[in-house]
């Protein structure tokens, strides 16, 4: 092994310096990502603090459909953090994806007997578009998770219907379409009369991921 090592040049020997930590890292990377190890929400879209409990939120009303109920975390929308660019494709994946391909491409095209400067020039190409890749692939994930949370602050505006009466000083529930299904969701209102069964609601504001209603006249 040492007489191996001292025999390669000080291109050899930096491309394996690079890409032997940057393959070990990435297969850690994957294994962690198998047990949840690198799992991460939609992000939180901070230009929309409607309705946002800073001080810890209660239970969201019941979801009618129980096939609902999976990946029904209360964060926001995620559109900022989620939408691609340049700076997505500098995740700590896609770093350690460029230097693994860029390296491993490199030293093939070596021993192949390409020179070294264009083996190195190829190595980088593929490592940008191994990095690309890897940045469409986690960006269109992001989006997967995105559409399949549910943000109470879509139901703003939207009307619903009163399941549940909802008095002067207290909560009842509603139901209502939001993301393209049905909820029972948590609902108070401000009005001076009780809110009875039937009465068509529209939202008007989150709090504690109660929606706050009114009337819809």
């Amino acid at each position: 092994m040492i007489d191996w090592w001292d025999g390669l040049d000080m291109v050899l020997k930096f491309l394996y310096c690079v890409a032997i930590p940057a393959t070990l890292i990435l297969v850690i990377q994957t294994i962690l990502s198998l047990f949840g190890g690198f799992e991460g929400g939609a992000g939180v879209d901070f230009s929309d603090t409607s309705g946002i409990d800073f001080n810890g939120g209660s239970d969201i009303g019941e979801i009618s459909d129980a096939a609902d109920m999976s990946g029904t975390n209360h964060f926001g929308d995620g559109g900022n953090p989620a939408d691609f660019s340049i700076m997505s494709m500098l995740s700590l994946q896609g770093i350690v994806t460029f230097l693994t391909v860029m390296g491993w491409t490199s030293i093939v095209a070596i021993g192949s007997g390409t020179p070294s400067f264009l083996s190195i020039l190829v190595g980088v190409a593929l490592g940008f578009a191994a990095m690309y890749a890897v940045a469409k692939i986690l960006h269109a994930s992001s989006k997967l998770t995105e559409n399949g949370t549910l943000n109470l602050n879509n139901a703003i505006g939207e009307t619903g219907s009163v399941y549940i009466p909802i008095p002067a000083s207290g909560t009842g529930k509603i139901t209502i379409n939001v993301q393209g299904r049905y909820i029972e969701a948590a609902a108070m209102s401000h009005e001076e009369n009780t809110l009875t069964t039937g009465t068509m609601v529209r939202v008007i504001d989150v709090r504690n991921d109660v929606l706050v209603v009114e009337e819809d006249q």
